[in-house]
């Protein structure tokens, strides 16, 4: 097999790919494409996201010490590529995509309704990794849609097309 090197970078891609939905101490909502986004923990339940410094939701996220993980499907892909596209700077995202937002239940956050997972965070920890700022987040709360939880209340991740 004949092999070249590659470009760090591109070497590994996480998956899936997840909106996070935030609000900055101000009130304002917003959410923002992120693709660095994995489990840390189990015990207890932890998540990182990757976010780089200059994004618009940084600082809300850094100040709020919280944020909402929602997974997308391929249905969700024009939401997706709004908020991965769009910056909060020029205006409020959740009205021009007419998004469905409700209230996160353990967090003070904006939950994106129409995609099937929603995962609620607090803050317990941050390293800067060089581009990104690694948030670690203790999941408080999890809402997925009913016909995706099985009758052990695990998610079905094959029921789902995610991005």
């Amino acid at each position: 097999m004949n092999k070249t090197s590659a470009n760090f970078k591109s070497s590994l891609h996480p998956k899936p790919n997840v909106l996070i939905s935030c609000r900055g101490k101000n009130g304002e909502d917003n959410a923002l494409a992120v693709a660095y986004c994995g489990n840390c923990s189990y015990d207890p339940p932890m998540l990182m996201v990757g976010i780089v410094p200059s994004r618009y939701s940084y600082q809300m996220i850094k100040d709020s010490g919280c944020f909402v993980v929602n997974l997308c499907t391929k249905e969700n892909k024009e939401l997706f590529d709004y908020m991965g596209s769009n910056s909060g700077r020029d205006g409020n995202k959740f009205e021009a995509t007419g998004a469905a937002v409700r209230e996160a239940v353990k967090i003070d956050a904006p939950v994106l309704d129409d995609c099937p997972v929603n995962i609620e965070c607090k803050i317990v920890d941050s390293i800067m990794t060089g581009s990104h700022e690694m948030f670690i987040g203790k999941i408080e709360h999890v809402h997925a849609k009913e016909d995706i939880v099985n009758k052990d209340a695990d998610i079905d991740f094959g029921a789902m097309d995610v991005l």
